[in-house]
């Protein structure tokens, strides 16, 4: 295999040069500021020892002459010998006031400067030592840095104060100096990472990469029906560790494969086992709701059929006009069609479910569950209450176990409000059914105004066989089927309650977004 540019030599020899040339700029850059630094202090300390220079030779010449200082100023050799002096010491402009401030001698400077010069002047001659101020902004050597130094103080001979001076220099010649030193320093940082690039290749290649190549070709070579040989890696660093490691590795790997397969076979059967006793179970429980349904319907059955038999016992007799034989007819029409809804119903419910999930509308499966449970017994005296604003129902599902889950809770709820021994008040019994939609779901509640369920009960009623009921009453399943069942269809279910203010059963179901709904 041969080393490509995204490879672990390149990748690790670019970031170590990143990090050699990073540290080597920053160390020119603090040493190329220190050196600034130290060159303008220099220069400032330069201007320091110029003033107190043209303070002793001004000193000297007004001590040895009876001329007056202005007269003495106004001699253009002064003026010569002083623009040496200042050259001398790399300075170029000054001003020189006399003990008033007056100024008597200037380098030609604009009117401005002159000006600005003097006042740094008179400043200093008020203090009480020499002052460094700068001026205009110069390029540097990599930024922006000032362009001009003054240097003003006060001209003072023998502890008598004679007047006050300014002299300022141009930095260019120190920025100049450090750009030309700087290009040999950027030289030796280049020459320096080639070496250090080529040098950094040779023992990556030697010490890091090639070994791990080997390591890589060995592993991208190895197949399932392969048979290992020994990694031959005898170095003591972490290298020839890791190339130990990784035989081991490989052959236990070998070795653990039949087991895996056999595992996995286990796993599957045993996945089969789970859900075939799953589907049982819900089925269980189908069949216990259809039982308790059909118990308590019978009734309902036999009520239109004692009516059927007395019309047709009416009509057999013969005594009646037409208009009543039609009438009773009708009437027998009316019971009979009411029997085979009942029966419809109750049939559609205890069909096996196809466990085909498909688009089916929330509203229509609680409406169709609550018309199937009014006719039974144990709902007499308990009204239904339906709040369905969600605008979004449509769920992928399969109606037949949504509806288990839904009857399911009904009958809960209709078994706690007919037992009354635990209400706090005479309230008419009734069960709240709403949904709403929340985010991507729908929320449906059932919300009852029974006595509700104390913390402890409420943490386990999802639990498998656990039931508050009398023995015969429940197997203790519902609730944990209808957990399984919403489960499975992506959604959640939960209940909450107050001691003594009603339950309620909350369940979330993703919604499906059809066509007909995408502008909802």
């Amino acid at each position: 295999m041969r080393p490509s540019f995204s490879g672990l030599r390149t990748g690790i020899l670019a970031q170590v040069l990143f990090l050699i040339i990073a540290a080597m700029l920053l160390v020119n850059l603090v040493m190329l500021s220190l050196s600034q630094r130290s060159l303008i202090q220099s220069k400032t300390d330069a201007g320091k020892i110029l003033v107190q220079s043209l303070s002793l030779n001004l000193g000297r010449i007004i001590e040895a002459s009876d001329k007056p200082l202005n007269i003495i100023l106004q001699n253009s050799e002064f003026k010569k010998d002083i623009e040496s002096l200042l050259s001398t010491g790399g300075f170029q402009d000054f001003v020189i006031l006399d003990i008033n401030g007056n100024p008597f001698l200037s380098t030609d400077l604009p009117a401005e400067d002159n000006k600005n010069l003097s006042s740094l002047a008179m400043i200093s001659m008020q203090g009480n030592g020499i002052s460094v101020n700068y001026r205009g902004s110069a390029w540097g050597v990599f930024w922006l840095s000032k362009k001009d130094i003054i240097v003003s103080g006060p001209l003072v001979y023998r502890g008598r104060r004679i007047g006050g001076a300014a002299i300022t220099s141009s930095l260019d010649s120190i920025y100049k100096s450090l750009r030309e030193a700087e290009k040999l320093v950027i030289f030796y940082i280049i020459l320096d990472a080639i070496i250090l690039a080529l040098v950094g290749i040779y023992l990556l290649s030697r010490l890091v990469v090639n070994p791990i190549y080997r390591l890589l070709k060995m592993t991208e070579k190895y197949r399932d029906e392969d048979v290992l040989s020994p990694v031959t890696e005898y170095s003591g660093n972490e290298i020839g560790n890791l190339s130990r490691s990784l035989s081991s590795m490989l052959q236990r790997l070998d070795e653990n494969k039949k087991e895996l397969k056999n595992n996995i076979s286990s796993l599957e059967k045993a996945n089969l086992d789970l859900k075939q006793a799953q589907d049982e179970i819900i089925r269980s429980e189908k069949f216990a709701s259809v039982g308790r349904l059909a118990a308590g319907i019978a009734h309902e059955i036999g009520n239109p059929l004692g009516i059927i038999l007395g019309y047709l016992e009416l009509i057999r007799k013969g005594d009646l006009t037409e208009d009543e034989k039609l009438d009773f007819l009708n009437r027998v029409e009316s019971e009979i069609t009411r029997i085979n809804v009942i029966i419809r119903q109750l049939l559609d419910f205890s069909r096996p479910s196809s466990g085909n999930n498909e688009e089916n509308s929330i509203h229509d499966i609680i409406t169709d569950t609550v018309n199937m449970m009014k006719p039974h017994p144990l709902l007499d005296g308990i009204s239904f209450r339906l709040d369905l604003k969600a605008e979004r129902d449509t769920v992928f599902a399969d109606s037949n176990q949504l509806q288990q889950v839904f009857l399911n809770i009904i009958m809960n709820a209709a078994d706690v409000l007919k037992d009354k021994t635990d209400r706090q008040d005479d309230a008419l019994d009734n069960i709240l059914i709403m949904t709403d939609n929340k985010d991507n779901s729908i929320e449906i509640r059932f919300i009852d105004n029974g006595p509700g369920i104390d913390e402890e009960t409420i943490q386990h009623i999802f639990d498998p066989f656990y039931t508050t009921k009398d023995p015969g009453k429940g197997t203790g399943l519902g609730l944990s089927v209808s957990y399984m069942i919403i489960e499975s269809h992506g959604g959640t279910i939960r209940a909450e309650s107050v001691k003594g203010k009603g339950a309620s059963i909350i369940i979330n179901l993703p919604v499906q977004v059809s066509h007909t709904q995408g502008d909802v």
